[in-house]
């Protein structure tokens, strides 16, 4: 989650300077609108918890000596 976090905020920081070239792309927003950028930095963040948490999840439940005598 680290990396998450770390690729967040450097793309937070690239989207608020990319703001002035994509204004005039925008359709019905403001180019520092916080709810549209609050909402992606939520939802990508949950992704990436979901991502981690769903294998760790799944590494909790193999018995260590059983991996252990795999290799």
């Amino acid at each position: 989650m680290t990396l998450a976090v770390v690729g967040l905020g450097m793309g937070l920081v690239g989207a608020f300077a990319a703001t002035r070239v994509l204004s005039g792309l925008l359709f019905e927003t403001t180019p520092l609108d916080p709810a549209t950028f609050g909402s992606v930095a939520a939802l990508l963040l949950t992704v990436a918890l979901l991502a981690c948490y769903i294998p760790a999840r799944r590494a909790t439940k193999v018995d260590p000596m059983v991996a252990l005598r795999h290799e």
